[in-house]
């Protein structure tokens, strides 16, 4: 078995958890947005914005927009729109601000790698601006060589794509099997890198998707503290308990 000498990791629902986060904040937004005159029920107006989100992607600008555009014969009466959307703005960047974190056994784990003398890194899919931004706030950009940070707009080559694996493997001069990948998403975060001969580990504690009939990981894992376990006993990597 080669010696890992790498392990990157996935961003969004696998150091934390999206899907949460993007609820809370949402919530707290529609929540805002009604009380800056929004004359509409709550859940009415989620459920709008979840529609709206789905319609044009999590990655689209003007959510906010779109959504009172179509509220607006119901709901928005001698309301100034602009002073709406930018409440709904405020508080979700507040939520951002205030409230976004890593799982709680994530630094553990990547300073108990460091002390290991392993390289750790992201490769995240994404924007550019967006994905980094995250990486800031979650506070995680310390732990992680800098050299080994891929967000796949900057690349220019999107998930699942394998090419993208491909890439990082050359820019870190890494044989696949000396490097694992961990990640929620199996069509995206196990099957492309496993089909590079990279060590493939699902963790699924967040994971949204099953994995397809015939996609078997390399290794499964609920947390880190699992995934560290997997890491001292079958890798012999000399980390400490988490």
């Amino acid at each position: 078995m080669a010696r890992l000498t790498s392990i990157l990791f996935d961003v969004d629902d696998t150091l934390f958890s999206t899907t949460e986060f993007a609820a809370r904040a949402r919530r707290n937004a529609v929540r805002a947005m009604v009380a800056a005159g929004l004359d509409l029920p709550e859940d009415l107006v989620l459920r709008e914005l979840q529609e709206v989100i789905f319609e044009f992607s999590s990655n689209y600008g003007h959510h906010f927009d779109r959504l009172l555009q179509r509220l607006k014969p119901h709901g928005l009466d001698g309301t100034n729109p602009a002073i709406v959307v930018a409440a709904g703005i405020v508080a979700y960047h507040n939520t951002k601000y205030e409230q976004l974190a890593p799982f709680d056994d994530v630094v553990p784990l990547l300073e108990a790698l460091r002390d290991a003398g392993v390289q750790t890194g992201v490769i995240t899919h994404g924007w550019t601006a967006k994905q980094a931004e995250k990486l800031v706030r979650l506070g995680l950009t310390e732990h992680f060589d800098p050299r080994a940070i891929f967000i796949s707009d900057q690349v220019g080559i999107s998930k699942p794509n394998p090419k993208l694996y491909a890439h990082v493997l050359r820019e870190l001069g890494r044989q696949p099997q000396e490097v694992a990948y961990v990640g929620d998403n199996p069509s995206h975060d196990i099957a492309p890198p496993q089909s590079l001969g990279m060590v493939a580990i699902w963790a699924k504690r967040s994971a949204k998707h099953r994995c397809e009939p015939g996609l078997v990981p390399d290794h499964t894992v609920d947390d880190f503290t699992e995934l560290a376990e997997l890491l001292r006993t079958r890798f012999e990597i000399p980390i400490r308990s988490t």
